[in-house]
């Protein structure tokens, strides 16, 4: 996908066929200046962002029950990866399991989403989360306030 100019470069990595077409189409109701690549899978992603010719993203969406490479694994590797270290993630999953979210917040996400389960909510979420200031977010990022819920 070609990136306009001043466009925020978006990543969804989600097995969920239906989850990444309401994420796109919530995505495109906003009328924001983005460009959003979709990926099914965590081996597909880490493809990508291994690739050097491929444009890194501002914000990554990240499902974390994916088969195979799931996102955790992604997780794991992007934040091994010092090329990466200005990737905004956010976790975008179904559970809500404490154990889930320490996890994450402990490896490196910068927040944890619980998917919203109707496309009002799924708009106002991306909206709030692509227009967040990642900078001041994770300067005074604690567990608190790493669980994003609206």
């Amino acid at each position: 996908m070609i990136a306009h100019q001043d466009s925020m470069h978006i990543l969804l990595a989600d097995d969920d066929e239906d989850d990444r077409t309401f994420f796109s189409e919530a995505l495109q109701e906003l009328k924001m200046n983005n460009d959003l690549t979709l990926f099914k899978d965590g081996k597909d992603l880490m493809d990508y962002l291994e690739n050097p010719l491929s444009k890194l993203p501002h914000v990554l969406f990240l499902d974390l029950n994916m088969p195979g490479k799931t996102g955790l694994d992604c997780l794991n590797e992007i934040r091994a990866n010092s090329r990466f270290k200005e990737i905004s993630i956010a976790i975008y999953s179904t559970s809500s399991s404490e154990k889930d979210i320490e996890d994450t917040f402990i490896k490196g996400a910068n927040i944890y989403i619980k998917k919203p389960n109707d496309f009002i909510m799924l708009k106002k979420v991306i909206k709030e989360v692509v227009h967040m200031n990642w900078q001041f977010h994770s300067s005074g990022l604690n567990i608190e306030t790493f669980f994003f819920s609206i």
